[in-house]
This record gives structure tokens, C-alpha cells and sequence, in this order.
């Protein structure tokens, strides 16, 4: 028997095209309250510990996130208009014992936001208060 070659009338077998693994997805599509609670929190901790804080007290309710540090005596707090990060967004922070004297807009310019940009944003309006260690 001899072996013919394949006529240009006979298909040409494609090999099999390897399935493409599905990306998880980014942190910031997670449930708003896993987010914040698995990824928001500890990403703000490790920001202020980088700031030299370390006794900052997070928590989270009613869509609301409230950090109190230096020995109680100063304090933020990031407001969410509702359960979702790219919604309106509101910051403020006062000394210990006082409330805010302002409430401004946080990350209004912003159509996403990320996580990175979240801790940022905090950060950088408190240096901005001089109230973190680096200033």
C-alpha cells in the first residue's frame, strides 16, 4: 500500500483549539460588602501601618466606612450613597469628640474605583490634614 498524499479537495483537520481558562473576577466586582470587608479594610490598615499608624480602628456599617486612630483622637469616615464602589461617595474627618465640620465629595472624577485608588484617595486627604505620621 502506498501512501497518498492529501488532495487539495480533501479538508485540512484544524487542531483543536484549547479552551480559554476564565479570568476571575476583579476584587472590585466581588459583593460590596465582601469587598470592602476582605479587600477594603486590610488595604486600608496596611496603608496606615506604611504611614506609621498602627493603631487604627476600622469598621464598616449602614454603607459606611469610620477609621479612628491616635489614641481616639482623630477620626474619618468614607460614606457609600449605597452598596456599590462606583456610586457617589462622601468623605470627612474630624478630631476625636467633634463632628465633621465637612462632608465633601470623595473621588468624584473617578467612573471606576478600584481598590488602589480607594486607599489612596483616604490617604492622601489626610496628609493633606498633616494628621499621619509622615508629614
Amino acid at each position: 500500500m502506498s501512501e497518498t498524499a492529501p488532495t487539495s479537495d480533501e479538508p485540512k483537520v484544524k487542531p483543536a483549539a484549547k479552551p480559554k481558562a476564565e479570568k476571575p473576577p476583579a476584587i472590585e466586582e466581588l459583593p460590596f460588602e465582601e469587598f470592602i470587608n476582605t479587600h477594603y479594610l486590610p488595604a486600608l490598615t496596611k496603608a496606615f501601618v506604611k504611614q506609621g499608624v498602627d493603631d487604627l480602628k476600622l469598621e464598616f456599617a449602614n454603607s459606611q466606612v469610620r477609621g479612628i486612630w491616635a489614641k481616639g483622637l482623630r477620626q474619618f469616615t468614607v460614606y457609600f450613597s449605597k452598596a456599590d464602589l462606583n456610586a457617589q461617595k462622601a468623605f470627612s474627618c474630624a478630631d476625636a469628640g467633634r463632628s465633621p465640620s465637612t462632608i465633601e465629595p470623595f473621588l468624584i472624577d473617578e467612573r471606576k474605583a478600584p481598590l488602589a485608588l480607594l486607599v489612596f484617595g483616604v490617604i492622601q486627604r489626610l496628609n493633606a490634614q498633616k494628621w499621619l505620621a509622615s508629614n
